[in-house]
């Protein structure tokens, strides 16, 4: 174990994970394998091996803190893009069965590759728009915690991420530093979708002391029949009140 895996060690035990060494092998090999095909295909722009562990494997795991993950039993990750925060998740809590949902086909093959190299055979990578997965039976209102990193505001993702959760579940967004414009606006679609801001979570990542917040809702009932919208509409029509988007 090298001085950066043992930075990465340490930092996640404040989340309370103890990282094993087949693990800390696992988040090793998921590293070279986004460097390696960081060349072939845009995954990220963060490259360097202190920064991914601490800016994307380190800050994936933050929503430990927040979940107690040891009583929940399925997650769905919506717009994975190179697998963030589903696979190192995954890594930490081998029994979660995890649904990966981006529609890049380069991006789930990516995934697919990395599941096999990492022996993560509960998980399942669905090359989908996130608005026609939430329309099938085995994903609406079906998940206990759905995830989502750095997609779309708020106001957009709440539609992409709530029909996937069952009622009584959560959908955590994680978000960056200033939030406070986007919470306003996204009340609207949580109360069209049945969802309610439980609680927000500020952070700041060990190293480099960079805000991060978590966005906490919960589902209190099913997804009406309306929603999600067909794909391509969310993003470009977000289901925001009415006065935000009126002539002045």
């Amino acid at each position: 174990m090298d001085t950066i895996q043992q930075q990465f060690k340490h930092a996640v035990e404040s989340l309370g994970i103890q990282l094993t060494d087949k693990q800390l092998s696992q988040f090793e090999t998921y590293y070279s394998l986004l460097v390696e095909w960081n060349e072939k295909m845009n995954l990220t722009g963060i490259t360097e091996r202190d920064a991914v562990y601490e800016k994307h494997f380190y800050d994936s795991l933050t929503i430990a803190g927040v979940t107690q993950f040891d009583k929940a039993s399925s997650l769905a990750d919506i717009g994975s893009g190179a697998g963030f925060p589903s696979i190192p998740l995954a890594i930490v809590y081998p029994h979660l069965q995890v649904t990966i949902i981006d529609a890049l086909a380069k991006r789930i093959k990516f995934l697919e590759e990395v599941t096999s190299q990492l022996g993560l055979t509960k998980v399942l990578c669905l090359h989908s728009r996130a608005e026609d997965a939430a329309r099938k039976r085995e994903h609406r209102d079906h998940y206990d915690v759905v995830t989502a990193r750095a997609v779309a505001r708020l106001a957009v993702l709440n539609e992409f991420c709530l029909p996937f959760v069952r009622p009584a579940g959560l959908f955590i967004a994680m978000k960056g530093t200033d939030i406070s414009a986007e919470l306003d606006e996204g009340r609207y679609s949580l109360a069209k979708l049945n969802g309610k801001i439980q609680d927000v979570k500020r952070l700041t990542l060990p190293t480099e002391g960079a805000d991060r917040h978590l966005v906490i809702c919960a589902k209190k009932e099913p997804t009406p029949a309306a929603y999600p919208r067909k794909a391509g509409i969310p993003l470009k029509t977000p289901l925001v009140k009415p006065s935000l988007f009126s002539a002045k």
